[in-house]
């Protein structure tokens, strides 16, 4: 568990799986730039049951506030082709959650996470160009633009052009300073 100021960083648990389907189902706040697929539970299960969403290439973290609330979650995983390093993806799942620092605390805390943890030397981050808020956030926490795949990814009826941002190892604070600095 990564506990920050605001929000706790934790790996899901059992008795979170019916709540965290419900919360990744629920189209009314995917937001423009998150495709429309739906998940199924028997996946969702299999997934949990053969790693508990942990393994050496692939992460997912539940974010909740204090009180245990969940508020969203932060994967890693392989990013495109044989790029170095992991691509980084977070979302808070609910409209009224968002824009109170939540995502930009978590990415904080789970970036330092990962440089701790994995022998790499640079995390990514692809967003929707259009999506600001989601840039605003890699940026806050010393994501720097690479650049930008032109109709890459399909969502909600259209093409989204996607842009890159990384963070190398030595631009991100260690764990140690980030946990000091969150509290």
């Amino acid at each position: 568990m990564l506990s920050g100021k605001n929000v706790i960083l934790r790996l899901i648990q059992d008795d979170d799986l019916p709540e965290m389907l419900s919360l990744m189902n629920d189209l009314s706040h995917r937001g423009d730039y998150l495709g429309a697929e739906l998940h199924h539970e028997t996946k969702i299960q299999k997934v949990y049951a053969d790693a508990g969403y942990w393994e050496n290439d692939f992460g997912r973290m539940l974010i909740t506030d204090k009180s245990g609330r969940i508020l969203g979650a932060i994967t890693f995983f392989k990013g495109v082709g044989d790029s170095e390093g992991f691509e980084i993806g977070f979302q808070i799942y609910k409209k009224e959650d968002r824009g109170k620092g939540y995502a930009t605390e978590a990415l904080k805390l789970f970036s330092a996470y990962l440089f701790e943890l994995k022998p790499i030397q640079r995390l990514q981050i692809c967003t929707a160009k259009d999506n600001a808020a989601a840039r605003r956030i890699a940026e806050k926490c010393g994501f720097i633009y690479e650049g930008t795949m032109r109709r890459a990814f399909f969502a909600r009826g259209k093409y989204h052009d996607l842009d890159f941002l990384s963070m190398l190892r030595e631009e991100c604070a260690s764990l140690s300073d980030v946990l000091t600095a969150e509290r």
